[in-house]
Order: C-alpha cells, then sequence, then structure tokens
C-alpha cells in the first residue's frame, strides 16, 4: 500500500532562477530544522550540458506523537521525546539548456517504518524567450546570459531581472510504510520449519496490532505531514529567491549567513512576508 501526494506551483521567476534558489535554499526561516547540507558528488556531462548533483541533509527532526502510539521506542530508536536527527539523500539532474530539473529526496532513517520520496520536476514554460531578447542575449554575452541576471555595481554579485519568466514546479511525495515485511517474511520461513517440529508462535506487537493496520495508519501520518510541510518549502523557496532579486548572491549568502547563527543560538528567525513584483 502506497499514499500519495502531488501539488503545483508557479514562480515568478525565470528557471535559472529557482534552479539555483533550490541549491541555495538552506538555511531559511521557513526551515530551521536543517542542520547541515553536504554535496557528496556533482557531475557536468558536456554531451547532454546536464549537471547531476548529490547531496546530503542533516535535519533535525521529531516523530509524530501518534506514531510514537503506534510503534515502539526500540523500532525507532529515538529520545524519550521523540527527537532525532535525520539524514535526507538528495539527487537532483539540471539541463539549462532545454531548461529542466528533476529532483529526488528520500530518507535514511527509519526505512524500515515509513520510506518517504519527495520528487519535483521544475519546467521553464515556452517559448522560452522573445526574439529580439534571444539577440540582445547573444550579443550582450555573458552579462545577460539566459537572461536572468545582471551584475550589479559595489560588488552586490548576480542579482535576478524582472523579465516576466516564470517556472513551473510539479511535485509528488510518495509514502510506503515497511513496517512488519521483514516479520512477515520470518514467519513465512518459520512456518516452513514448523512442518518438521511444531512450536507455538508468539504473539508479537505486529502480529496483535494487524501488518496492514498498521501500515495504512503510519502511512496516513506520513501523508498528513507531508501536506503540512509543502508550504513552509515553498515559502522558504520564496525568500530565497526574494534575497537573489534583492541583493544578487551577496544577499542570499549575507542572509543564510544571518539564519545559521540565529539557528545556533537557539533565536527566533523572522518570517519575511513575501514580496510580489507587482509592489
Amino acid at each position: 500500500m502506497v499514499k500519495f501526494y502531488s501539488s503545483n506551483e508557479t514562480y515568478s521567476y525565470p528557471f535559472p532562477a529557482v534552479s539555483l534558489a533550490y541549491f541555495l535554499r538552506y538555511p531559511n526561516p521557513y526551515s530551521t530544522h536543517v542542520i547541515s547540507t553536504d554535496t557528496i558528488a556533482r557531475n557536468y556531462d558536456p554531451e547532454t550540458q546536464r549537471l547531476t548533483t548529490i547531496r546530503l541533509h542533516l535535519k533535525r527532526s521529531k516523530v509524530p506523537s501518534a506514531v510514537l502510539k503506534l510503534v515502539p521506542r526500540s523500532l525507532l530508536g529515538t529520545s524519550a521525546s521523540g527527537e532525532s536527527q535525520t539524514y535526507i539523500l538528495e539527487k537532483s539532474v539540471v539541463d539549462i539548456k532545454e531548461g529542466w530539473m528533476d529532483t529526488e529526496s528520500r530518507n535514511l532513517e527509519w526505512t524500515g517504518v515509513l520510506s518517504v520520496v519527495e520528487r519535483q520536476k521544475f519546467i521553464r514554460p515556452s517559448p522560452l524567450v522573445p526574439e529580439d531578447v534571444k539577440m540582445r542575449q547573444a550579443m550582450d554575452g555573458a552579462t545577460q546570459r539566459q537572461g536572468f541576471i545582471s551584475f550589479g555595481a559595489k560588488g552586490a554579485g548576480a542579482r535576478v531581472e524582472d523579465s516576466g519568466e516564470t517556472t513551473d514546479v510539479v511535485s509528488s511525495v510518495t509514502l510506503h510504510s515497511h513496517i512488519g515485511e521483514t516479520w512477515k517474511k520470518k514467519r513465512a520461513a518459520a512456518r516452513e520449519d514448523a512442518a518438521d517440529e511444531e512450536q507455538p508462535q508468539k504473539m508479537g506487537f505486529l502480529r496483535s496490532w494487524g501488518t496492514a493496520a498498521l501500515q495504512r495508519n503510519i502511512e496516513k501520518i506520513g501523508l498528513s505531514r507531508a501536506q503540512r510541510s509543502q508550504p513552509n518549502a515553498r515559502e522558504g523557496m520564496k525568500v530565497v529567491l526574494e534575497r537573489m532579486r534583492e541583493g544578487g548572491l551577496v544577499g542570499v549568502l549575507e542572509g543564510m549567513r544571518q539564519d545559521r547563527e540565529a539557528i545556533l543560538a537557539g533565536r527566533p528567525l523572522s518570517t519575511p512576508r513575501a514580496i510580489t513584483k507587482d509592489e
């Protein structure tokens, strides 16, 4: 049994800016649970012009109280309060030429209880850019490359231009509880052994609950949590994009530094209102 959730979003920023913001999205005021991000592999294929990146995120997590009521702590390996740290493996492929990016993130902890896989497809809508913009890009060269950044004065770094372009994002989350599957395999093997020697079977936790019912409940809780987290993920991206538009890459990096210091110091982070392009 599998639970599935999907959503659509359109960012009022061009694809290159959105794809860059994706890699710079941690930390931000909406992701204070992210402790660290490390790039463990990166490869650029000159033939396809695609960049593949694998990153590892360490996040502070807390098991929902509803799950703690269903599953013994011995199976989760959490503290008495349910708090722990979890690793998330992220793989992304960016095709800047065709204008798309595919990402996939999956949990590396508690996979025996619940596997969560999040996929996102970032797409640059067609037509890409008007012909006159294409001509200007070709003439201006690197300064106007891809029509989404310019280099400001006083070391501000790359700023996002208000080109009117947008980026569509399709997100999906797949949840699958594996709890009890190992137990069922052992039970099947035990049945085969019992053909020669009859032994009374113990009434364990999983058998008393019913594996299928337990899986359904865990997946339902995970789905509810995924639905609540998606708005924060979108707002976090918007904060990074706004920092990029207002202050360029320097503004983004400065915002990341301030957020990281506040998280380490235990100070609350302000969650700025997203500014629309009409303001």
